[in-house]
């Protein structure tokens, strides 16, 4: 019988409280959505190597000096984290031109920037989550203007951190969402670091390595997923 209390249910994960308010357990569901919503489908085994991709990463972040809501890894499909409020801000990092962006302005795919490129999006799925500029964050009181500061600079040593990393392994990492949470005043990087949330390119043959594959309809998503979480334990481990 399930005993655990539920308090969140989003496309890709499932929070439950725990006996500490403190702590939640977080759950990886291989439920897999796309352009809002519109394309919905079931990726065999996203939710095992995400909840380990993110596990991973935050552990390799951790050691650099960046915290998160990241505590444990306690199941193929679970980890503990630190019980959060989610700042409605969603922070993308991108280094190369592809999706969005090349819509937006125009621009062909594949350009790399001589600097990644920081947006800023309002965290809102009935707004389809609307770009915004720090103006807006600071007007609407999303975030104060030193806890937008400490999220810019986190996502920037983040894309360092990761950028080196994934080049280690042959892989370009292209582009990425980050979420933060508050805990106790400070900021922390939250949410979840995976192929759901990021853009992988493999280098020389520019394979997509992430959610993409889904989206485009490209094939081998099962595959992609457990190849990215193997190619990351092996480095990481």
């Amino acid at each position: 019988m399930n005993t655990k209390q539920k308090l969140y249910e989003g496309k890709a994960k499932i929070l439950y409280k725990t006996a500490d308010p403190e702590v939640l357990l977080q759950y990886f569901k291989d439920d897999a959505t796309a352009f809002d919503g519109v394309k919905k489908g079931t990726i065999i085994g996203k939710g095992v190597a995400n909840n380990t991709i993110s596990s991973n990463l935050f552990r390799l972040l951790r050691e650099q000096g960046i915290d998160s809501h990241f505590v444990d890894k306690i199941s193929d499909n679970e980890m503990l984290v630190k019980n959060v409020d989610i700042v409605p801000v969603e922070l993308v990092v991108r280094n190369i031109s592809t999706g969005s962006l090349c819509r937006r302005y125009g621009i062909n795919e594949g350009i790399v920037f001589g600097e990644p490129i920081v947006e800023l999006y309002y965290k809102d799925d009935e707004l389809h989550d609307p770009l915004m500029n720090d103006d807006h964050v600071l007007a609407m009181e999303l975030a104060s203007r030193e806890e937008l500061a400490v999220m810019k600079d986190q996502a920037l040593r983040v894309n360092a951190i990761l950028r080196e990393f994934f080049d280690s392994i042959g892989i370009n990492l292209v582009d990425f969402k980050l979420e933060f949470g508050r805990f106790h005043g400070q900021i922390l990087l939250a949410d979840e670091i995976s192929p759901d949330t990021c853009r992988f390119w493999e280098k020389g043959s520019m394979r997509k390595l992430d959610k993409d594959r889904f989206r485009q309809d490209l094939g081998d998503v099962e595959k992609t997923y457990t190849e990215m979480m193997q190619r990351i334990a092996e480095k990481i481990s």
